[in-house]
Formats: C-alpha cells, structure tokens, sequence
C-alpha cells in the first residue's frame, strides 16, 4: 500500500495540491517605490468594516471592494454603508503614489498611518461639489481640514476663494483658468501623499504637481498604520451606486 500512495503523493504536490498559498509579496518598482497592488488582486489588503463608515450593513460589512480590469473598485454595498479597505502592512515614514478614477459625486480618501477602525490623516480625496483633492484632514483624529480649492458643479471647474480655518497655508499651484487641461475629468490621474516624523509633515501631489505642505503641531497619533482606500458611509442618495477606482498603487518606505 505505502508503495502504491507514496507516487499519488507526489504527483498531488507536484500538481500544487496541499501545499499553503504563497503571501503576497510587494514587488520592486524601481527608485525606491515597490507595488503594493498586484492588479489581479487584494492580497496584501483587507476590508474593515470597523470604521465609522460602516454600520448600516445587517452583514457588518466595510463596502464592496473588488478587482476589475486591473485596478480596485469599491462601493457601498448597501444604501448608506461604506468602509475602508487596508493594507495589511503597517507604515511609518513613506510616499505613497497611486492612479485615480473615480466617479464625480463620490467621497472617498487615502488614509495615512490608519488604524483597523479608520483614525488616520487622511489625504483627501472628496470627488464632488464643494470638496477638493488631496487637502489634508484629521480622520478620528481631531478634525482639522485644510485646502486650497474647492470643486464646483462639474470636476473640470474649481474655485479658490476659500475662507476661515479651512484655508491652507499653501497657495494653489494650478489656477482655476489652467485647471481643466491639467486635470483629465474622464481618465486616470495620479495622487501623490508623503508623511514623515511625529508630529508628521505631511506633503501632497497632483499629477507631479506639489499642492500641499503642512507639518502638524503635536502628536496626536501612532508612529505607524496602514494606507487605506475609502468609500465614505451615509449620504446614500448622493453615493450609493457611484464607485471609486485606484490602481498602480506603489510605495516608496523613507529613513
């Protein structure tokens, strides 16, 4: 019998039977930045539906994130329930560089340093009327909110007539004028965030373009965290069945 089983046994680990699953590696990229986001799937990440986002399920769900065609996609999964998605490594000093296509209408955000139940700073990524790109926001972690323009009705259309404690220090790099032939409302365009030290300093970029500079005045959260992707909760007349969509997601780790 140990003669007639032993070749089975081989030839069922040849075929890859009873053998774990690989983890998923990050990939070298070139100039220090490896990829996070293999394209075909989430390994590396996982949905939290621990946020404040969520809640609204009667699944206890963090949205509906899924790959498609190379990037991820997320949306809420119910009316008014949305989550974060997180990457299963935590970060301290890093630039994170990905590629957006989201629908206007739709809030979401990267999170910086985030914890499993979404306390981050969080780069903003507030796609619809009234909100702005990668200004900078205090996630759970004290609610301050600066920027340098808002959008207007349409995505190739901003104001930079910003008033009171949500006005940046950093002037705006691309004037309303330029700003429909910089930002290509129908396509793929990159967002750029880098977080150093505790107090961090926090710097943001769009498609090359540095928007944002600003170092906060205490300490107020962990040295380290996840980067997470949000789909924002409630509002489901307004965000239900719009989706957000990142890909070429890489990450250059700093000294």
């Amino acid at each position: 019998m140990q003669r007639i089983l032993l070749p089975i046994l081989a030839l069922l680990i040849a075929a890859g039977f009873m053998l774990p699953a690989a983890p998923a590696r990050e990939k070298p990229k070139g100039d220090g930045y490896v990829t996070i986001f293999d394209g075909k799937s989430l390994d590396g990440w996982h949905i939290s539906a621990k946020s404040g986002h969520s809640g609204k399920s009667k699944n206890k769900s963090g949205g509906h994130w899924v790959v498609k065609d190379g990037y991820i996609t997320g949306t809420q999964d119910e009316p008014g329930n949305g989550g974060i998605i997180v990457t299963d490594k935590k970060y301290k000093n890093f630039e994170v560089v990905l590629e957006m296509k989201n629908d206007f209408g739709l809030d979401s955000g990267l999170f910086l340093r985030s914890t499993e139940d979404g306390k981050a700073y969080q780069c903003m990524i507030d796609y619809y009327e009234g909100g702005n790109l990668m200004g900078i926001y205090g996630e759970g972690i004290g609610g301050f909110h600066f920027r340098n323009y808002s959008f207007l009705a349409t995505p190739d259309r901003i104001t930079a007539d910003i008033k009171g404690k949500d006005k940046a220090k950093t002037p705006l790099p691309i004037s309303p004028e330029k700003w429909p032939t910089f930002w290509k409302a129908d396509d793929w365009n990159e967002l750029k965030a880098s977080i150093t030290g505790n107090p961090p300093t926090i710097n943001t970029w769009i498609n090359g373009t540095k928007f944002m500079e600003w170092t906060d005045e205490k300490k107020r959260h962990p040295d380290d965290g996840g980067i997470a992707l949000q789909v924002h909760g409630g509002a489901p007349d307004r965000f239900f069945g719009k989706s957000v969509r990142y890909r070429k997601i890489c990450v250059k780790e700093l000294n």
